[in-house]
């Protein structure tokens, strides 16, 4: 299943970024690069997912993305050295 979950990345004191999602507070991961923190998150969606299904609650229904045949929006971070 894709998933279009908007995501927020806070660069820590200490290096390194924090991942949340204002959409899914329970969506919590980091990394010390953005690729690494951004890889991340597909771990820790799929924590939340089966948080959700343990629970019995749904997931905001506009975050699925269930045509995958048609052109997909996407919004990432890119670097260059």
């Amino acid at each position: 299943m894709l998933y279009k979950v908007p995501l927020l990345l806070s660069p820590q004191t200490e290096g390194g970024f924090t991942v949340t999602s204002p959409l899914l507070p329970e969506l919590l991961t980091e990394g010390d690069t953005v690729e690494e923190a951004l890889t991340n998150v597909q771990d820790a969606l799929a924590a939340v997912v089966e948080a959700y299904e343990d629970l019995g609650r749904e997931l905001p229904v506009h975050l699925r993305v269930s045509d995958t045949d048609n052109t997909l929006w996407l919004e990432t971070v890119v670097t260059t050295p």
